[in-house]
């Protein structure tokens, strides 16, 4: 960007600061400055790096839809961009700024509206924390079933952004199967609702699927009417360790084709139990090179037991039951305990294949060793097919770079190219953010991303929504 556009888009920025005060002066506005740096980048980018700017963008607070489409007519007047903002936790560069954009964060609309058990529904503001909502849930014996591993700390908006997972999509699906209805800010300001509270509903296109997932290019969510159930009336953990990791990742199939149902299904490689146990103090190693971490939940667990051990006994697996606190205690190790290595190179990804191709995706780990010399691991959701390698190579300690080495992107195309090969997608529940626009072009056919543009460009004919993002 040229140092004349950056004067006028900051022009711009002052402009829009000083009206929007005097339109609505509850709006909360920080100017750009030093404080707001940290509202530029998501978990994508390092927060320490020496080579972000001195000034961070404008952010703003509001607190009501009606705020929200103040601060949207007013930027679109001043001809700025907005990028939509929940809680930060995104890992493909989604809630990304520049300085001369401004930041629309949701974290004041954290409001729980609503909670009816009859209807089976929760009306939700977007800044509303996912365990903020079981939270609130639980007491009534309810809960709302997505949980990505970031829940305690990732909003119901950020999640509804990325369509993000979490380990209970094994039974319960991704959060497109929990959100019923939405009300949405256009790009004119506008406020539409979409979707229905019932359960049953197909009247008119489905644009609740439409904006689930759309990484906030298409509009701003503003509330959300999900879908919630009762809690089970049990819960078991089981661990089930294998000789090998492939033997587990082999497991998967043979269980998903079964009469059980796990509403948890996570497959932990061998590396990363090493990682874990060195991180954490644990032993998990010693058991196994390959744990296929299960919960099972409402009636008949006993009953589905006896027919899983059945199932992976002639597979070699060992299948232990656990504690409730020990049980808890091997979550939060799956959740929490991996650590990404900061003296390592890393990328970190969320390559997603039919369940049937799973093993095949991890027999492809050692090929890319070897080629480039680099280190893979993995845990996956594997009860839908979504992984999360660890690429990692060596790093000399004076080097203060932040671009990754040549051969640890070349690594990561490969498993991608393997991963379409399969039949796979580059993103699971992460979302394309600004991180894999190149992968995605090389997934989606001409003709579907032309489409997807001109469908952005109907909603959003400037462009104001989180341009460079997703598309």
């Amino acid at each position: 960007m040229s140092s004349v556009v950056f004067d006028i888009e900051q022009q711009a920025g002052r402009k829009f600061h000083e009206e929007l005060s005097h339109i609505n002066a509850d709006i909360e506005v920080v100017a750009g400055s030093a404080q707001t740096v940290a509202y530029m980048h998501d978990r994508t980018a390092d927060p320490t790096r020496s080579d972000l700017p001195e000034q961070g963008p404008i952010v703003v607070f509001p607190t009501s839809a009606s705020q929200v489409q103040t601060i949207v007519k007013t930027a679109a007047k001043h001809g700025l961009s907005i990028v939509p903002r929940g809680a930060g936790t995104g890992l493909s560069g989604g809630a990304t700024a520049q300085e001369t954009q401004v930041v629309l964060s949701t974290e004041n609309l954290n409001q729980i509206i609503e909670i009816s058990a009859g209807d089976g529904v929760a009306v939700v503001e977007p800044g509303v924390l996912n365990g903020d909502l079981n939270r609130a849930l639980e007491p009534l014996g309810l809960f709302y079933a997505p949980d990505p591993a970031s829940a305690a700390i990732s909003s119901i908006g950020g999640n509804i952004a990325t369509n993000a997972g979490g380990m209970r999509c094994a039974k319960y699906g991704v959060t497109r199967e929990s959100v019923l209805s939405l009300k949405v800010v256009l790009a004119d300001g506008s406020l539409i609702t979409v979707g229905h509270r019932s359960l049953k509903g197909v009247t008119g296109l489905d644009l609740v699927s439409l904006f689930v997932g759309s990484e906030g290019t298409l509009g701003i969510v503003v509330q959300a009417t999900v879908r919630i159930r009762p809690l089970p009336v049990a819960r078991k953990t089981l661990s089930l360790f294998f000789d090998h990791t492939l033997d587990a990742a082999r497991a998967v199939e043979r269980i998903k084709t079964s009469t059980v149902q796990p509403a948890v299904l996570e497959l932990i490689d061998a590396p990363t139990l090493t990682a874990i146990d060195a991180n954490s103090g644990s032993s998990l190693r010693e058991n196994g090179a390959g744990l296929l971490l299960i919960e099972l939940d409402g009636y008949g667990i006993d009953e589905q037991i006896r027919d899983l051990r059945d199932i992976v006994l002639p597979l070699g697996g060992r299948l232990n039951e656990v504690s409730d606190e020990e049980g808890q205690t091997l979550w939060e190790l799956r959740r929490s305990g991996r650590n990404f290595p900061t003296h390592k190179w890393h990328i970190g990804e969320d390559i997603a294949v039919p369940s049937s191709k799973l093993a095949e995706i991890f027999e492809f780990f050692p090929e890319i060793e070897h080629e480039f010399g680099v280190k893979v691991s993995a845990v996956a959701h594997a009860g839908d097919g979504n992984l999360h390698p660890l690429l990692t190579q060596n790093r000399e300690e004076d080097d203060s770079s932040h671009i990754v080495p040549r051969t640890l992107a070349q690594a990561a195309d490969a498993l991608v190219k393997k991963t379409l090969s399969l039949g796979g997608t580059i993103t699971g529940e992460h979302g394309v953010g600004n991180v894999k626009l190149r992968w995605a072009e090389w997934e989606l056919a001409d003709r579907v991303r032309a489409l997807q543009l001109e469908l952005k460009n109907v909603l959003d004919p400037a462009s104001v929504f989180n341009p460079g993002k997703a598309l």
